[in-house]
Formats: C-alpha cells, sequence, structure tokens
C-alpha cells in the first residue's frame, strides 16, 4: 500500500492561522451606537459614545447624524444625545407584546407590595441580564436599579436563577471565561478549580430550592433573591426578582420571601405556557437568535 501524500493545501489549511473575524460593518457600527444610546446615564455626550463603542468620534458623529435623521437618536443639550422617539416607540411596541413580560407585570406588583423591596423581570442577553421592568418601593432603598439596569450574568442572584433552569451544557458555556465575581477570590491559578467548585455548589442548590440568592459577598450594598420563568418547553426566558439593602434582605428574609419568588415565577411560567405564539428568542453571542 503506498504512502499517504498530503497535498499542499491540505498542508496549508492545516497549518494557516484562524481566519481573523470580519471587521466591522456599518450596521454594525450603528447598532453599537444604538446600544450606547439605550444605557442609563442619558443624555451622553459624543466622547462618550465613542470610548463606549471603541469607534472613532467622526465616525459616531457621522452615525448620530444618519441614526437622528431617522428619528433614532435625538441630540441634547451642550452636544449630547439621547435614545429618539422612534428608537423609544419601537422598544415600547415590543414590551407591550411581551407575554411573559404582560403576565409578570402583577405578580411583581404583588411581590414589591408584601415584601417592600425592588421587584423586577430580567432577560438575559447572552452574557448579562437586563431589567425591562422594575417596580420601586415607595422608600426607594437608595438602590440605582431602573429599567435597562444591566449586570454580569454570574453577578448574583438573578442571575444564578436563570443558570441553574438552563441545560448544564449551555450553563457550563456561559460560565467559562465569564466574569464571575467569584473569580475575584481566586488570586493563584490553583484557585480557580475550587471556585468553578463553589459556583457549581451555587447552581446545585439553585436548582434545589427553586430560587437563587446572591452570597451576601457579591454585592456591597445590596442582594437579589430570584426565581427563573420557563416557557412551554421548560427553558428560562427571564427571572422575577427582589432586591434589596442587604441588612433587609438577609438570611432570614430569603427564608420567608423565597418560596414567595418561587409561587409567582410558577404562576407566570404556566401562565406562558397556556398561551399561544411565539416569543423573542435569546441572542447569542454570534448574533443567532435562539
Amino acid at each position: 500500500m503506498g504512502k499517504q501524500v498530503n497535498s499542499r493545501s491540505q498542508m496549508q489549511d492545516s497549518t494557516a492561522p484562524a481566519a481573523a473575524p470580519p471587521a466591522p460593518g456599518p450596521v454594525d457600527k450603528a447598532m453599537e451606537v444604538l446600544s450606547a444610546l439605550s444605557e442609563t446615564g442619558a443624555p451622553h455626550r459624543l466622547a462618550d459614545l465613542a470610548r463606549h463603542t471603541g469607534l472613532a468620534k467622526p465616525t459616531v458623529h457621522r452615525l448620530l447624524r444618519t441614526l437622528a435623521a431617522q428619528g433614532f437618536a435625538e441630540p441634547a443639550e451642550q452636544g449630547s444625545y439621547r435614545a429618539g422617539p422612534r428608537l423609544l416607540g419601537l422598544a415600547a411596541r415590543v414590551l407591550a407584546d411581551d407575554a411573559a413580560l404582560d403576565l409578570a407585570r402583577p405578580a411583581l406588583s404583588e411581590l414589591r407590595t408584601r415584601t417592600g423591596l425592588f421587584a423586577s423581570y430580567a432577560v438575559r442577553d447572552d452574557r448579562t441580564l437586563v431589567h425591562l421592568e422594575v417596580l420601586a418601593p415607595a422608600q426607594g432603598l437608595g438602590l440605582d436599579l431602573r429599567p435597562g439596569s444591566r449586570e454580569p450574568l454570574t453577578a448574583g442572584g438573578a442571575g444564578l436563577a436563570l443558570l441553574a433552569a438552563l441545560p448544564p451544557d449551555e450553563a457550563e458555556r456561559l460560565l467559562a471565561g465569564t466574569d464571575s465575581p467569584h473569580a475575584d477570590e481566586a488570586t493563584h491559578a490553583d484557585e480557580t478549580p475550587h471556585v468553578h467548585e463553589a459556583v457549581s455548589a451555587a447552581l446545585a442548590e439553585t436548582a434545589r430550592r427553586g430560587y437563587g440568592f446572591d452570597s451576601a459577598d457579591i454585592w456591597r450594598d445590596r442582594r437579589t433573591l430570584a426565581a427563573a420563568v420557563r416557557d412551554s418547553a421548560g427553558l428560562p426566558v427571564g427571572t422575577l426578582a427582589l432586591t434589596g439593602l442587604a441588612f433587609t434582605l438577609d438570611e432570614t428574609a430569603a427564608e420567608l420571601y423565597g418560596p414567595m419568588v418561587r409561587a409567582a415565577a410558577g404562576a407566570v411560567s404556566a401562565g406562558l405556557a397556556a398561551r399561544t405564539g411565539t416569543r423573542l428568542g435569546v441572542v447569542g453571542s454570534g448574533g443567532e437568535a435562539r
């Protein structure tokens, strides 16, 4: 039998470096600017938008002018910009048609009334949680939590609740290489397995209880308790969350409110399963909808 010979093309394929990702096009850049405009703290200065997007100031300015002409951006004082009425209108229409959010609103109102804490509904945007609806208590509690607030998926109770409800392989992918707050506790490489074990133990405990709860050192000023809302296939579409100051939402309060949040999320999930229709998929890291 003759000796196997590798062709030139085979050798090139095996030794060639991986292809670089394509450079962002005009649409990609416009989406980055729109995303930056939607961040809290509006209006945003041109320099801040350029720093947030990583784009050059002339590019950002040109895109802002185009977006403003279409109503997606709006000039504000001292050369800054905010989201425009057309973008706000689109967001409002999408949220009005979101079945899970529609079902979650009465549950959030009841949770806020019964606990005196912030009640919110958050969804996943790849490795980030976005709070779509936030009901603040009358006292306010001095916490900066509002619609559109973002936090890392691995940062607290709401993320734990969602991760624990995902298929194990998907949860593992999201945890791998993320900026988990537990990683701050590892000062040496050989401590990383222990951190991973701690996260795995937290997820197992969350799955067992049916709700996630921050460990005391995650947020210095606040803690979150949350339960996942699931669709008819049993996959998580969001979380119902209670957030309060660390001394008000302690272990004793969590034992009282945990079953309450779990039951509310279960009721929303049941209502969602009973409805027909489609929902928007979660946007993954590659931009594809799921």
